[in-house]
């Protein structure tokens, strides 16, 4: 038996064969934490900044959901799917570990879940927040991006 769900009985990459499954309701979460040095967060005074390109968060935002929608275009073996929702919430997190935490939560009705959508809006909201901000440092990073949740399907998902 195969481990690996994008790999046929021979080894070679195949997409998965949906069609017999039924469709449902399917969700998922996913979050980028971005570090920004201290000369780039103290530009963050008001929450969003406005940089040659535009408003950083708000353009990072739409940045997230256009690559959730184009996701099956990124990824080679990810299905085409009709989205129902992709919202991109972006924070300045205080404290411990100051970061910018970026969350894409995405739902479709259908034969397969959207992790991918969710994992790559986060993912491509995090690198046009690094693109826009890069004028003022090199030293953004980009530590984390991770699934959160996922709903639906085989099995649900959620990070304790």
């Amino acid at each position: 038996m195969n481990l690996f769900s994008h790999l046929n009985a021979s080894g070679a990459p195949s997409m998965v064969d949906i069609g017999g499954k039924a469709v449902t309701r399917r969700t998922a979460r996913a979050e980028a934490l971005v570090w920004l040095p201290e000369s780039v967060r103290a530009q963050f005074t008001n929450g969003d900044i406005r940089s040659p390109k535009g408003p950083v968060f708000h353009t990072a935002t739409l940045a997230g959901v256009m690559a959730a929608k184009k996701t099956d275009q990124l990824i080679p073996l990810c299905h085409s799917l009709p989205l129902d929702d992709c919202q991109i919430s972006i924070a300045m997190q205080e404290g411990e570990g100051e970061c910018v935490r970026i969350v894409c939560s995405v739902s479709t009705s259908h034969r397969t879940g959207v992790e991918m959508e969710a994992l790559t809006g986060a993912t491509v909201a995090a690198l046009t927040l690094y693109d826009m901000c890069k004028a003022l440092s090199h030293g953004i990073e980009i530590r984390s991006v991770r699934l959160l949740e996922k709903t639906g399907g085989k099995k649900d998902y959620r990070v304790d």
